[in-house]
């Protein structure tokens, strides 16, 4: 993400716009349980968190996709060997992997209270 949109993002007062959707009962009632687990005010506040997660993550693989797209067409262009190329989005991707499994982990840990993490 921009450092500028980043920034943006932080801003404590930034315009909103009410929206209204349908969620199924069930989802709004596990938000209710484990929103003050998670440290949330209220289930609400935890939607907004996952969205912005989402959105996060999203516009992060999606931009970052263009900018790797240029950067392999330069990487072509400049005569390196599509074995070479192949070779690094194959760590790159065995890297993202791993990090996603480790956040996984560490937020099950998290939820389940028994996170290693913690200990001293």
């Amino acid at each position: 993400m921009k450092i500028n949109k980043l920034a943006q993002r932080l801003q404590k007062v930034r315009p909103m716009t009410m929206i209204s959707i349908r969620i199924p009962d069930d989802v709004i009632d596990d938000l209710k349980r484990i929103a003050p687990m998670l440290g949330f005010s209220g289930y609400q506040a935890l939607i907004k968190a996952y969205i912005g997660q989402g959105l996060r993550s999203d516009l992060e693989r999606l931009e970052g996709s263009v900018e790797l797209s240029a950067l392999i067409e330069s990487l072509r262009k400049k005569g390196v060997s599509e074995e070479i190329i192949s070779s690094a989005m194959a760590e790159v991707q065995s890297f993202h992997y791993a990090l996603a499994i480790s956040e996984v982990s560490s937020s099950l840990f998290t939820l389940i209270g028994d996170n290693p993490k913690r200990e001293s």
